[in-house]
């Protein structure tokens, strides 16, 4: 009877926000007459009609998250609505079958059916650490953040005796040089390869399997010779040959792509990854009853290291070549970094393409085929990797502003000398030592030229010391030295010790360097 005090208290809520009785039984999903019934009773009589409301649940604060998954994905299974709180909420502290109890009763409450498709597992022989990997390919369509819909390709990895995994997306059909590339990433991120990968009979990979002898392409072929691993091919939907990765490829469709919005290629392999290491690796495999995680620690002691890049595979054959949107701040992204291109490229190239050639990422105008950039791949994450030639081009802002400072001094062409060689010095700071000389210009304009006069016999470039003198030349004005009077008839000469500028300048706390 919980479940209709809850109701109660819903339709209520929803009534305080002024929706009307159409507009509350088409949310709630329930009779408009259930909803006149249930606002004409006080809360007094719905308690006493349904019983007492039981104790607070802990996941009450994200019923609204939950219900409206619910509601728009009635297929979503609570292992997903698990997975998308840890998403959203990184410090909820639950477990995955409260969730699944709690997604139960939002289900009965608000009369949200769903069509169980029972996921099934093969009783195959399992194999030894550092022996087997599987790969296989899966294709989804996704709902873009411009409601719009999209094909995504991807590629799936599996460790059979530990059922670590690992996957590549991609907005475009897979290439063998793509096949290729992934195999590299997924040696990398396992740390080390298996003796032995298996394989549909896919044609990115595989001519055909003539009575037992698999004949591969060409260039398939020719990396499976370098890097010495075993290829067994096997029947398409073959359960027992390779139902570990037919699992993994439906798990990733199910619970990590299912209902989940699309914007970016880039954020969707980010996203995919941090899935795999909050749930796909992370949460317990039902059939060996371990996190993968785990297992995965003592099975890549027996993984075949692959430190040494490939020596005789031609480079051009892991050249990736794909599309990327240039950002409004002149970056690409490409593997959760940001890479710059030159300033402009937004305006007159919003989508370029990019080459990897080993360590290099070369950032190319499809058009011209003009190389726009160059980058070394960055191992780091969240980083933004600039050239500084890629800066902004403030040339003609700085020239405007010398013209501006100019018009201030009457002796124009010495002062274009005077300032022409301060940018000369401060080149990574011409703008603000101009800045300085236009504010000392426009606050003392009867000092500028004597103080322009001083700065140039004296080689002071430099828009601190111009302000110094300029200074020193209004304190000499204020207090001027005495004349000094001697009482005898006969004049008396004094001699009277000069310095040098500089010293009046240092004594007053100037820099003459700055």
């Amino acid at each position: 009877m919980e479940g209709k005090l809850v109701l109660y208290l819903d339709i209520h809520r929803l009534h305080d926000r002024k929706l009307r009785v159409p507009q509350i039984a088409k949310q709630l999903k329930i009779s408009r007459n259930t909803v006149y019934k249930y606002l004409s009773m006080t809360f007094e009589e719905a308690v006493e009609e349904f019983g007492p409301i039981e104790r607070k649940k802990k996941l009450d604060p994200y019923r609204g998250w939950s219900v409206n998954w619910l509601q728009e994905y009635p297929s979503i299974s609570g292992a997903q609505i698990f997975d998308w709180l840890q998403e959203r909420f990184p410090d909820l502290q639950v477990g995955e079958s409260t969730v699944r109890r709690y997604v139960n009763e939002m289900r009965e409450i608000y009369h949200i059916e769903k069509t169980d498709e029972p996921r099934e597992y093969e009783a195959v022989v399992e194999q030894p650490p550092g022996k087997q990997m599987q790969v296989d390919w899966g294709q989804t369509i996704q709902k873009t953040t411009q409601k719009n819909e999209i094909k995504l390709y991807f590629i799936a990895f599996v460790l059979a005796h530990s059922r670590h995994k690992y996957m590549e997306w991609q907005d475009r059909p897979f290439t063998t040089q793509d096949a290729i590339r992934c195999h590299e990433n997924a040696f990398q991120f396992f740390e080390g390869m298996t003796e032995e990968i298996v394989y549909d009979q896919d044609n990115l990979i595989a001519v055909n399997e003539n009575a037992g002898d698999v004949l591969l392409t060409k260039e398939f072929q020719k990396y499976v010779k370098e890097r010495k691993f075993k290829v067994h091919l096997c029947r398409k939907a073959d359960p027992e040959s390779k139902g570990k990765i037919e699992n993994v490829v439906k798990y990733v469709k199910k619970n990590f792509a299912l209902h989940r919005i699309f914007s970016t290629i880039e954020d969707w392999n980010e996203k995919a990854w941090k899935w795999l290491e909050r749930t796909g690796n992370y949460k317990v495999h039902q059939t060996i009853k371990k996190r993968p995680f785990e297992v995965f620690l003592l099975e890549k002691q027996h993984l075949r290291k692959i430190s040494s890049p490939l020596s005789n595979f031609e480079s051009n054959h892991l050249t990736e070549i794909i599309t990327r949107n240039v950002n409004k701040d002149n970056t690409i992204r490409f593997q959760s970094n940001r890479y710059s291109v030159p300033i402009g490229t937004y305006t007159r190239c919003p989508q370029v393409k990019i080459q990897i050639n080993e360590q290099q990422l070369m950032i190319i105008n499809p058009t011209t085929g003009e190389i726009l950039a160059k980058h070394t791949i960055s191992s780091e994450k969240g980083k933004l990797i600039k050239n500084p030639n890629h800066a902004r081009d403030r040339s003609k802002s700085i020239e405007a502003l010398k013209q501006l400072v100019l018009k201030l001094f009457q002796r124009e062409e010495k002062a274009k000398q005077y300032i022409e060689e301060i940018c000369h010095i401060y080149g990574r700071y011409r703008r603000d030592q101009l800045l300085l000389l236009k504010k000392v210009a426009e606050e003392n304009p009867q000092w500028i030229s004597a103080a322009l006069e001083k700065c140039m016999g004296e080689k002071l470039y430099s828009a601190n010391a111009f302000r110094d003198v300029v200074d020193y030349l209004k304190r000499q004005q204020l207090h001027p030295i005495p004349k000094i009077h001697v009482a005898s008839a006969t004049s008396v000469s004094i001699p009277v010790e000069t310095r040098d500028l500089k010293d009046y300048i240092q004594r007053m706390g100037g820099n003459m360097h700055e």
